[in-house]
Formats: C-alpha cells, sequence, structure tokens
C-alpha cells in the first residue's frame, strides 16, 4: 500500500511502454499453432517434425543472445527509446518476410535475422527498474510485462490458429485467392503487422526517455506526441508557476537552454559505465537462474505444440509398459493448438492479476520463486502421463491440470527473477549492460532448450519413451532450483554513480537558471498533482525511512 505522499506508480510511461510491447508476444506465440504444420510443409518427414521446429525455434533465441548486449550497451549511450523502436521495426518487416517462407532454410534464416534485430526484451526490462526504483513498488511493476505477455500469448495463439493455412480453413472466403494458397501461413503475420505498426507509433509519440543523460534531449516524437494530444483536449489549464519538471523539458524541450543538457554527458555516461563492475557473485547467480528458467519453459512451450499435434496413439500391452514405455500425442488441429494456447495465456493472466501481487506482498519474492522452482518439475513429470487417459475428454482434462499448475509456477517465476536480477545490480549506469547480459544467457537456454528437447523428442516417439523430452525438463528444472535457494535477495542499484556524474552539470545548470528566467508555455502544465507526482523523474534524494530511494527533482516535503 502507497500513501497519498508515498511512492507511486508512474502509471501512464508503463502503460505507453505495455503497449510498445504487446506486439512482440503476440507475434512470438503465434506461430505455436501453425510451426508443425509450416515444417511439415516443407517437406520435412512426421517423425522429423519435431528436430526441426526445435531448431527453428532454437536459431531466433541464439541470435537474439548474440547481439544482446550490443543493444544493452547501445540503449545505455544512445537512449532506451530509440533502439526499443528500431527492434520493433525490425520485427515487423522480418515477421513479414517468416509469413512468405517457401522452404525449411529461408525460414531458419528469417527467424535467425528476427532474433538478432531485436534487444527489446533486456532493453525493456531496463526502463521498468529505471522507472520503478523504490523496492515496495517493484512487485506491481515488474508484473506488468509478464501481464503483456499473458495477453498477447492469448491473442498470439488465436491469431496463428485461426487465419493460418486460410485457403483451407475458410475455402469460401480466401479459396479463390492464389495468394493464400502460395502462402498459407502469410495471413496471421500481415494481421499482426498492424499490432507492430501500432506499438511502434505508441512508443515514438509518448514514451519518455529514462537514460539519465538523454533526459533533458529534444524529442520530436514527445512534440508530435503532445500536439496530437493537445488538439483533443477541451479546456485548457491554468498556468502554472512550479519548476519544471522532467516530463516538461522533455515536451517542451526547444524552448529551454542547450546546456540543460550537453552532449559531452552521453560520451561520459558510456565510460563511466564502463568502469562499474557489471558482474558480481550475486549477478551471476541470478544469471544463472534466469538462463535455466528460460531453458526449462520455453522449451516445454514449443514442444507441447508438437505434443499436441502428433497422432494419437492405441495404447496396448504390446506398444505400452508403464511407467516408461509408451508413445503417442493428441492428434490436434492447429485451431485446436490455438484455443488451447489460448487458454492457457487466460490461465496465466488471471494468476498474475489475482494472485502475484497478493502473495509477493505476503510471502516476499525470494519465497515465492523458490515454491514456483518445486512447482514446474512436478508439471514436466505430469504432462506426458496424459495421453495414457483412454478417453478424449480425459486427457483434456489432465493435460488442463497439468498446464494450470506450469502456468502457476511460470507467471510467478518470470517477474520474480527479474526483480531478484535487477536488485543485484550494483548501478543503475550498468543496469542496461546487465539486461543486456541476461537476455544473452537467456538467449542461450531459450535456444539450447527447445533444440535439444526437440531432438529428444523426436528420439523418444521413434522407440516408444515419449516420456524422454519431458523427464529431460524436469532435470533441468530441479538443476534450476538448486541457485534459487542459494541466492540471496539484493538491495537495489544505486544511483551514487549517476549522480555523481551529473553533479558539475547540475551545477551548471543552476548558474545558467539563476541569470536567466525559462518561461513554460500554457500547455505545459499538469493538470493534476497525482499525474504531476507520477510524472516526474527519479533521482537519489531522502527516504520517508532510513534507506535512501528515489524521489524527483522537486524532491518531497
Amino acid at each position: 500500500m502507497t500513501t497519498k505522499d508515498g511512492p507511486k506508480l508512474p502509471k501512464q510511461q508503463l502503460a505507453i511502454l505495455a503497449m510498445a510491447r504487446i506486439a512482440e508476444p503476440m507475434a512470438y506465440s503465434s506461430v505455436f499453432p501453425y510451426l508443425p504444420s509450416m515444417v511439415s510443409s516443407f517437406g520435412v518427414p512426421t517423425n522429423k517434425v519435431g528436430s526441426w521446429v526445435g531448431l527453428t525455434s532454437g536459431v531466433f533465441s541464439i541470435a537474439q543472445s548474440t547481439t544482446a548486449v550490443a543493444w544493452g550497451k547501445a540503449s545505455d549511450i544512445y537512449g532506451r527509446k530509440p533502439i526499443i523502436i528500431f527492434g520493433l521495426m525490425s520485427s515487423m518487416i522480418c515477421f513479414i518476410v517468416w509469413g512468405l517462407s517457401t522452404n525449411l532454410p529461408m525460414a531458419i534464416i528469417v527467424r535467425a535475422i528476427m532474433g538478432g534485430g531485436n534487444g527489446n526484451v533486456g532493453i525493456i526490462r531496463t526502463v521498468v527498474a529505471e522507472l520503478v526504483p523504490e523496492r515496495e513498488l517493484q512487485p506491481r511493476a515488474f508484473s506488468i510485462m509478464p501481464i503483456v505477455w499473458s495477453l498477447g500469448s492469448i491473442i498470439g495463439p488465436s491469431f496463428g490458429g485461426l487465419f493460418a493455412e486460410p485457403a483451407e480453413q475458410y475455402p469460401q472466403i480466401f479459396g479463390h485467392i492464389e495468394f493464400f494458397k502460395r502462402f498459407p501461413f502469410a495471413l496471421p503475420n500481415l494481421i499482426l503487422m498492424v499490432f507492430f505498426l501500432f506499438s511502434a507509433t505508441i512508443a515514438a509519440l509518448f514514451l519518455h526517455e529514462t537514460l539519465p543523460s538523454k533526459r533533458g534531449h529534444r524529442d520530436w516524437g514527445l512534440l508530435v506526441g503532445e500536439r496530437i494530444t493537445r488538439s483533443f483536449k477541451t479546456t485548457r489549464p491554468a498556468p502554472s508557476t512550479r519548476r519544471a519538471s522532467f516530463v516538461d523539458g522533455e515536451a517542451t524541450s526547444p524552448l529551454l537552454p542547450n546546456k540543460i543538457a550537453p552532449k559531452k554527458r552521453t560520451h561520459e555516461a558510456s565510460e563511466h559505465a564502463k568502469k562499474e563492475r557489471v558482474l558480481t557473485r550475486a549477478t551471476a547467480m541470478n544469471l544463472l537462474i534466469y538462463t535455466l528458467l528460460a531453458f526449462h519453459s520455453v522449451a516445454y512451450d514449443q514442444i507441447l505444440s508438437v505434443f499436441l499435434r502428433h497422432p494419437v496413439e492405441k495404447h496396448t500391452p504390446e506398444n505400452t509398459s508403464f511407467p516408461f514405455y509408451f508413445s503417442g500425442g493428441f492428434g490436434m488441429k492447429h485451431s485446436e493448438v490455438g484455443t488451447i494456447y489460448t487458454i492457457y495465456g487466460i490461465v496465466c493472466c488471471a494468476v498474475q492479476f489475482l494472485v502475484y501481487p497478493s502473495i509477493v506482498a505476503r510471502f516476499g519474492v525470494l519465497r515465492c520463486f523458490r515454491v514456483c522452482c518445486l512447482l514446474m518439475p512436478l508439471a514436466y513429470f505430469l504432462t506426458p502421463y496424459c495421453v495414457l487417459f483412454p478417453t478424449h475428454k480425459g486427457r483434456m482434462i489432465a493435460l488442463m491440470g497439468v498446464m494450470f499448475i506450469k502456468a502457476a509456477g511460470i507467471i510467478v517465476a518470470f517477474p520474480s527473477v527479474t526483480i531478484l536480477l535487477t536488485n543485484s545490480c550494483t548501478s543503475l549506469r550498468v543496469l542496461g549492460t546487465l539486461n543486456g547480459y541476461a537476455t544473452t544467457f537467456s538467449g542461450l537456454g531459450r535456444a539450447l532448450g527447445p533444440a535439444s528437447t526437440g531432438a529428444l523428442f523426436t528420439w523418444g516417439a521413434d522407440h516408444g519413451y515419449v516420456v524422454t523430452a519431458w523427464f529431460f525438463l524436469m532435470f533441468i528444472a530441479i538443476l534450476g532450483a538448486i541457485p534459487a535457494y542459494l541466492v540471496e535477495e539484493g538491495e537495489g542499484p544505486s544511483a551514487s554513480a549517476s549522480s555523481s556524474a551529473e553533479n558539475s552539470d547540475t551545477e551548471n545548470d543552476e548558474a545558467s537558471s539563476s541569470s536567466s528566467t525559462i518561461l513554460l508555455p500554457e500547455d505545459s502544465a499538469i493538470e493534476s498533482e497525482e499525474e504531476e507526482e507520477e510524472e516526474l523523474p527519479l533521482t537519489k534524494t531522502k527516504s520517508r525511512s532510513v534507506e535512501q530511494s528515489y524521489g524527483t527533482m522537486t524532491g518531497r516535503k
């Protein structure tokens, strides 16, 4: 709970960041229902589909992990906002080309370029951390992006399952269109292109820069966004005589002296960041946890689609010997697989909204994460046994139960490990680089997980041991639980480096402001004190408690 005078979430900026984020999980999850069909359409034998699905998924993460640190460092130098927008546009173009793939090599290459051209996973985490450094607000703030991921995971598979192969699914509408016969998987990607354009536009017009060395720079996107917003206002707020805030500085930067944000800060910031220690024992331990979590959770989601598409097998004493020797799948169509993933996303979203904030507030981030590390191995262990139920209804009920356990574990685990990783960082100046490392190592996990699990699934299906892949994931999840019981929660990143690097610039700013008067236009006034407090920038100041936290440039009384 936050009091009226206590810290509050910057709701507007987090909402804008969420809108800028949602296209990526939609695109990422939309391929799950039709990827096995897509691989099969390239002439891959049915018993080899699992391996190639895992490899196709893996190259995305390998490329993403290879470039993640570079994107993180680029965001530390050039700013978070331009890198986020570039990543969205890059993904949009690659996703359209992906839908036009006509052979397996083309699909794999495009998938790799798609992963390497977008480093937004780590950068968006950095932006959230810079917007909300108060530890009491972090569980709520860091749970927003997983909520967005869950929403995207609800919409994405629905698009993929409903609109893939439209000429076959809806012959009366698309059957006569030659384009969709030649490119049967293009329609979901063309529809999702609209969401990418929307996300990039929202980010360009309304997202504020959070990198300290770039905060005072002119942002033409914000200027255009303010003009658009102003055109919808029916009344104009009264003139304000308060001190200019960070938001005003960005929105009306042409009116402010250039001395407020000298260009030399960018170089100084990057040089100072190099001297900070990114990897410590605590950050290394959290990176290991995050990597293993990404390994088994993403591998599960990818291989599950293959398992659901795998033909049903009638179990007899000749081909079944409990508890290990049996095979078969669910034999679903990709539209049915899309429905399953949609239900899964709804469960994840419900857990995120209704459960996560309250249990973290009561039991703490670390304790909740440790419990989740025990739930996921259980889900992996139970998954293959769902096919042993004799009826389709029984198999589906069992599958839904297992996926609920998985959802409860993973939707709490990811925001929790993000908080633990952020709080293990020593300085805000290297937080972007640290999240770049997190994206790199977790990307390796997301690459190795589907690739290795896909190969094991193929082997297990051929030899009658379908449990092989799932037991392998269970082993990895147990391995990942070990460091979770060794790690300790950190105190959070310090802003001392950031503040010390800007002390001299602050003195120059004060000298400049004392000799000249800055007049703010009417439209720069904030309409309410609550909105003003939410939008003010975060810098180091005295906390309301003994510890130090981040206040605003105007300070708190």
